[in-house]
């Protein structure tokens, strides 16, 4: 008989990693899946400034190194497997649920689902086209190519302003983008960045098309959505934040899902799958940052544990 899991976990950010320790700590068998390597949108984050316990902030990395440390600690070759590979597919069951991962199908009793969101994309001409050469979606990964360069930042919510102001400190100046008169992010964020002397803020703003050469991006086309100004900006690279999208693609239509093809959970991450729990950004939900998704992971493993706990014997 094929081997079965107690528990099968799908992703090793924050989330993942939270719910495989509570798992391991019960003293169940557990098996995370990871395609990368664990951390998850913390990888891609410089300096968390609001995860509690870390006065003065924590390095995105050095979180990350922490919290899988802190799993190792409960690891062992009878009840840890650690696959590094692809979820492709997921079959519910009653009683069990098996897991397509890489060429191999595995057996868990409950699984946690923790494969998080990606950032958006908005679809501008141009916008594939430059990916790579001018066009990002992580400060991190490529602000230093554009180091005492122009760029733009396109977004209006926490990841826009984080990202802008991190990427101040690199760039010569950088246009802060936004479609409406408003700005969604955290008042702390926006009251640092609207008088930044590198920034110029321009709201009510749309860009239309991000243009450039073999070389790269040179220049982005913006309209202003009230008075219907045109105007090309000379920039050297687009950094674009708008939000998430689910890393989901596996997720069987069977479950419950919002418009944007979130998992809808209850307050104890169950999905409408006995079963079959969600942790993290994969989740509906207002609020996705490094503490709910570590809250979100505790619960999801809580809410498994009791479900083995009432339905194996």
């Amino acid at each position: 008989m094929q081997d079965v899991y107690d528990a099968i976990v799908i992703g090793g950010g924050p989330a993942g990693m939270t719910s495989a320790l509570y798992l391991l700590r019960s003293h169940l068998r557990v098996a995370q899946i990871e395609k990368l390597s664990g951390g998850g949108q913390l990888l891609l984050t410089e300096r968390i400034d609001n995860y509690p316990g870390f006065p003065g902030g924590a390095l995105g990395y050095e979180l990350a190194d922490s919290m899988a440390e802190q799993v190792k600690e409960w690891e062992s070759e009878d009840n840890f497997r650690r696959i590094t590979d692809e979820v492709s597919a997921i079959e519910t069951g009653k009683e069990l649920h098996r897991i397509k991962v890489g060429d191999e199908w595995i057996t868990g009793r409950v699984v946690i689902i923790c494969s998080g969101a990606e950032y958006r994309k908005l679809g501008l001409p141009g916008e594939a086209e430059f990916t790579g050469n001018g066009v990002s979606y992580c400060a991190l990964c490529d602000g230093n190519f554009f180091r005492d360069k122009v760029v733009a930042v396109i977004g209006g919510g926490n990841s826009a302003l984080e990202e802008a102001l991190y990427l101040a400190r690199l760039v010569d100046k950088l246009y802060l983008i936004h479609r409406r008169q408003d700005f969604r992010g955290a008042k702390c964020y926006q009251d640092k960045c609207f008088v930044h002397p590198k920034m110029s803020v321009m709201r009510s703003t749309v860009v239309e098309a991000i243009n450039g050469d073999q070389g790269g991006v040179t220049s982005i086309s913006t309209r202003n959505v009230e008075s219907g100004e045109a105007r090309d900006i000379d920039v050297d690279g687009v950094f674009i934040f708008v939000g998430f999208q689910p890393l989901g693609t596996f997720i069987p239509e069977e479950m419950d899902r919002d418009e944007r093809g979130f998992l809808k959970t209850d307050q104890e991450m169950r999905t409408n799958i006995p079963g079959v729990f969600a942790a993290g950004d994969i989740r509906s939900k207002m609020t996705r940052q490094v503490a709910t998704a570590v809250g979100d992971g505790a619960a999801a493993a809580s809410a498994a544990i009791a479900y083995l706990e009432q339905h194996v014997s």
